[in-house]
This record gives C-alpha cells, structure tokens and sequence, in this order.
C-alpha cells in the first residue's frame, strides 16, 4: 500500500473514532461508487432528532507540538483540497447514497469535512471538524 493510502487510512481511523466520541453512530466507511466515495457516514441523534452526516477525510502529515499544529507538508489546508470537482463527485455519490438506501425525503442530513493532522514520529493527531458546509 502507498504510503498516502496508509497516511489516509490511519485519518479515516482517527476520524471515526472522533466521531464515535462525540455520540455519532457509524453507519458505514468508503461507501463506492464509480462516480465517488463517501469517507464516512454517520447518525447523530439529538433532542429527538436524526441527522446523517456525510463525512469527508483529508489527512496530512505534520510536525504536532503539545500546543498546536507547527508544520505543514503542503501550501493548502486539508480543506482545501476538496475542490470543486470534488464537491461535484461528493453531491453524485450522496444523492446515490440516498436512494440506495431507501432514506426518506424528509431525513435532514449535512456534509462536512473533518481535517486531521498526524504526526507519525510522535503517533499524536489533531482533529478539525468544519460542520454543515453547504455544497
């Protein structure tokens, strides 16, 4: 496997399990189509209410010090790199989601990124979760 795709993998990870601790209920990882990939999909209930949450992963190294993020290995921020082509793969592959899986019409759901941040020389991550970006 190259090494992006494990860098990708072990923030796929961190990311479910950040989720997890946050009440979220996982209900599925790398949903495929030929068309693009959902990273995570996710059940919040709250007051009564369930939203799924669609949720894309961006991962990159970086130097971690105990009080912030010090280095970055690229010019952009994770979340930059879900570009326009990107968001025009991930509506496609929601919208499928949705009728794959029989969701009611009704069912409120949103789509976000979560960032994260790993230093494998000292095994820490750090976790930005950027919610309801509309797309």
């Amino acid at each position: 496997m190259a090494k992006h795709n494990t860098v990708g993998s072990i923030g796929e990870d961190v990311a479910t399990r950040y989720l997890e601790g946050k009440s979220f209920e996982i209900i599925e990882r790398n949903y495929r189509k030929k068309w693009g990939e959902l990273d995570i999909v996710a059940r919040e209930t709250s007051w009564n209410r369930e939203t799924l949450h669609f949720v894309e992963v961006k991962t990159v190294s970086r130097e971690i010090s105990s009080t912030d993020i010090s280095r970055e290995t690229s010019d952009f921020s994770p979340e930059e790199m879900v570009h326009s082509n990107k968001i025009a793969r991930l509506k496609r592959a929601i919208q499928t989601y949705l009728l794959d899986r029989n969701v009611p019409r009704e069912t409120e759901w949103e789509f976000s990124i979560i960032a994260v941040f790993l230093d494998q020389a000292t095994k820490k991550a750090v976790v930005r979760h950027t919610k309801n970006i509309v797309l």
